[in-house]
């Protein structure tokens, strides 16, 4: 069953890949404000599939408004960013520095979850993050903002994530989905009067592609998640970089940057590392990075580990 979970994970994460070429198009004529209100209003109707099924009593007050509110702003203003760095800057180099997502993940636990992160991990830490600097080559790259963007990108999922593994067992499924929805459209929809700019048909066609294909793809890492050890199908995520590395090279004219693929080696083997040691038990309370299975960058996309968590409990 792991070698199936794997394989599904795979295929997920390739369209996931697909998804981003598509942004990376579209956001060549469009405001990435307006590409995440685009697509999220059209994957409305398919979250809304998995909202109705949360048949637990109860009212959408949060429990926690202040935890819940800033998760909402924060999953609200990470896909803008992340469509803005798959736009400006070459796909691997995008997909290297927000795979450092687990990497702060480990770090935002400390102060948020309490968790005692022992030298190992840490030391996986600053490992990761000196790949960081071998993708960025302090001297060597022209920084713009697509570079600031892919890293508050990273820094924002990792931070809703430690959220809701504070909060998600507290509070009902469809407060912790419906509200980072609300936020989402009330934030994005506040910029259009700024950045609208008409679009064409095929444009709405590659809008409903983006919503369709993270809706698809999370349900497939869904059935990943249900049927493999979360440790066996966490560490998929890193073959995006081969899809990033291919579609770059025949898409866009892309070089292959050889620093910034040994960065991103640098980085996954930190992430795995981390991924196995939470895995072997007894190192971590929490495990938050074993636990995080959310892509958080993708509208049409819902949050994995509520989803499992209601599917335990039945």
């Amino acid at each position: 069953m792991n070698l199936k979970a794997a394989l599904l994970a795979l295929l997920a994460y390739a369209i996931f890949a697909t998804h981003d070429v598509v942004v990376k198009f579209l956001g060549a004529s469009m405001s990435p404000f307006q590409l995440v209100f685009f697509s999220s209003l059209l994957s409305f109707p398919l979250v809304t599939l998995m909202l109705v099924q949360d048949t637990t009593l109860g009212n959408l007050r949060p429990i926690h408004p202040w935890w819940v509110g800033l998760r909402s702003i924060t999953m609200s203003v990470v896909p803008a960013s992340a469509f803005y760095a798959f736009a400006h800057l070459p796909l691997a180099q995008v997909y290297a520095l927000l795979f450092i997502t687990p990497l702060l993940i480990t770090l935002l636990s400390i102060p948020i979850l309490q968790e005692k992160v022992g030298l190992p991990r840490m030391l996986a830490v600053l490992t990761g993050f000196a790949g960081v600097l071998v993708v960025l080559r302090p001297g060597g790259v022209d920084y713009g903002l697509g570079h600031a963007a892919a890293l508050f990108a990273a820094f924002g999922s990792a931070f809703q994530s430690v959220i809701l593994r504070k909060v998600g067992n507290e509070e009902r499924r469809v407060v912790m989905m419906i509200y980072p929805l609300v936020a989402t459209f009330v934030l994005m929809g506040l910029t259009m009067p700024f950045v609208y700019v008409p679009f064409e048909a095929n444009t709405f066609g590659g809008l409903g592609i983006v919503a369709i294909f993270g809706f698809v793809a999370t349900l497939m890492m869904v059935s990943a998640y249900t049927i493999g050890e979360a440790a066996i199908v966490a560490p998929m995520q890193y073959s995006q970089i081969i899809w990033a590395t291919l579609f770059g090279v025949f898409l866009f004219d892309e070089t292959i940057d050889r620093m910034t693929l040994v960065g991103a080696g640098i980085i996954i083997a930190s992430g795995i590392f981390i991924v196995i040691r939470e895995a072997a038990g007894g190192r971590s309370d929490n495990t938050p990075v074993l636990r995080t299975r959310t892509r958080g960058y993708a509208p049409g996309s819902f949050n994995i580990s509520l989803f499992l968590k209601r599917k335990t409990k039945k």
